[in-house]
């Protein structure tokens, strides 16, 4: 669409989904490794190392292909290495605490991280847990949820973001154990973009 008036308002156009959508290239060896600041970095030695893996799916177990999931979160003392934390000389400077996913074929993602600390928060004390971004085909804009462990129920009970939900959905956003791999416990955590309402995963506002 083209104006005579420049600086004129556009009239709003109608919505898509996220695009464009990125190539198997555009993610780099260790994109996946929050324990790492670099891939040929040595990976941090503090706190203990866990494997967060899980799928993707939509409707009826439809897994979504070429996703892109985004993990951050604190290092395992609670410190974020970013200027809005008070704290932040105290940050793990071996912790990257970002890290960068794509999924396969059957919607599967993987991320090697480590059991982040919790911290003080303005709306109260914040159990350990990791942030998730998902963004793909399919969706309008990215969609924001949040992995718990079960090894914190008193934090989790307490958590100002986790403790206001309704039972059901809480244990959905509760990562499930399921043994040790690669000298590290695995935690599986789903994200069900599309489904019914006691199966889909609770999403946050950004």
């Amino acid at each position: 669409m083209t104006t005579d008036r420049p600086n004129a308002p556009m009239p709003p156009s109608s919505q898509h989904t996220i695009g464009p959508f990125f190539p198997r290239t555009f993610f780099q060896k260790g994109d996946n490794d929050l324990t790492r600041i670099e891939a040929e970095a040595a990976p941090t030695r503090r706190g203990e190392a866990i494997l967060l893996r899980g799928r993707v799916f939509r409707e009826v177990g439809v897994p979504c292909v070429n996703m892109i999931v985004e993990a951050w979160q604190a290092d395992a003392d609670g410190h974020f290495n970013h200027p809005l934390d008070p704290e932040r000389h105290l940050a793990d400077p071996g912790f990257l605490g970002w890290g960068r996913a794509w999924t396969d074929e059957e919607g599967r993602y993987e991320f090697r991280t480590v059991i982040p600390g919790g911290y003080p928060d303005s709306v109260g004390p914040r159990a350990p847990h990791i942030n998730l971004t998902a963004m793909g085909a399919g969706l309008m804009r990215r969609v924001l949820t949040t992995v718990f462990f079960p090894d914190f129920p008193d934090e989790n009970a307490t958590d100002p973001v986790l403790s206001p939900l309704p039972a059901p959905l809480r244990e959905r956003l509760v990562a499930v154990p399921e043994g040790e791999e690669e000298g590290a416990r695995v935690f599986r955590f789903d994200l069900r973009l599309r489904g019914a309402p006691h199966e889909e995963t609770p999403f946050f506002e950004d």
